[in-house]
């Protein structure tokens, strides 16, 4: 049973070690040197060739390198009845938090100002954004929406979630449905983008997501950039609808250096980061689902394709 990696834009090499620590025998293989393709058993994928699993016949998991699974999705040319599976992991749950946790921060206190009134040697004291008055939205109550909810309902935030279908989380106003949608957003003062990409959210950080928030609400998307209609964003922080954005994720990647979030004043930018895939952290339940596979145990995270995730 062979076991290839195909993450064209990925270095893989920390992956091949912690495998191969975990599983010595193991037969790692880096796409495209794929060697006999009747051989490989496990995919482990990131950003596959659209079509490229059809050349494993005898492929019995194909698993994301990450939390997210529309890069294994999109594909409109996946293998019938191969599972596919996610990464579950504490350390992308952190990584996220303490992201997310510091943009909020970051946009109550105010330090983009600051920031730039040190440039200026400006001295201008300026009255903070108190938690308690900063209602969080978080649409997107997952493993990575949980764990954000929680630890900014700890700093004393009122949070809200919302979700396709109900959770409930102590501490935390959770909504759900279509239903709910008009009423949760029109209480976010900070609206966070957690959701799955499917096509129910793919554009739904539009003009009329924005035009339902509080007037001067905050914006940070740390989904997929195809959540966004750029232009709406756009429009909505020029009109001063919107008070500001923190973006990680977007449509293009790498951003274009035409691209006008580069140097608008009221948009952070950072380079898809939120929540980096540590492979020492995942190797374990990925080698883990490898051994289920090949002894045809359930397998772990495994996807719901109609759901998305």
């Amino acid at each position: 049973m062979a076991f290839l990696i195909i993450a064209p834009d990925t270095k893989v090499t920390s992956w091949v070690k912690h495998l191969s620590l975990l599983d010595p025998g193991i037969d790692v293989r880096i796409w495209p040197d794929t060697g006999d393709a009747d051989e490989i058993e496990f995919a482990l994928s990131w950003h596959h060739p659209s079509g490229e699993f059809n050349k494993y016949k005898n492929l019995k998991c194909i698993a994301s390198l990450g939390a997210g699974v529309d890069h294994i999705l999109t594909d409109p040319n996946l293998p019938a009845g191969v599972p596919i599976t996610r990464v579950v992991e504490h350390s992308m749950a952190q990584s996220m938090s303490e992201y997310v946790v510091l943009g909020v921060l970051n946009h109550c206190r105010q330090f983009d100002a600051y920031r730039t009134d040190q440039s200026k040697k400006k001295w201008q004291p300026r009255i903070p954004q108190l938690a308690a008055d900063m209602r969080i939205g978080i649409m997107g109550l997952g493993q990575l929406g949980t764990d954000v909810a929680n630890k900014l309902s700890t700093l004393g935030f009122p949070v809200s979630g919302w979700s396709q279908t109900f959770k409930n989380i102590e501490g935390v106003d959770c909504l759900a449905g279509a239903d709910a949608l008009d009423d949760f957003l029109s209480q976010a003062s900070i609206l966070i983008c957690m959701l799955p990409l499917t096509p129910k959210t793919r554009g739904i950080l539009n003009h009329d997501t924005f035009d339902k928030l509080p007037t001067g609400a905050y914006v940070i998307n740390v989904a997929r950039g195809q959540h966004l209609i750029e232009k709406d964003l756009l429009a909505a922080l020029d009109s001063g609808r919107l008070s500001g954005a923190c973006l990680d994720v977007f449509a293009v990647e790498p951003l274009p250096q035409t691209h006008p979030f580069w140097h608008h004043p009221k948009i952070i930018v950072t380079p898809h980061i939120s929540s980096i895939t540590f492979a020492k952290a995942v190797a374990p339940q990925i080698i883990e689902n490898y051994k289920c596979a090949q002894t045809g145990k359930p397998l772990l995270n495994v996807v719901d394709p109609k759901k998305g995730y």
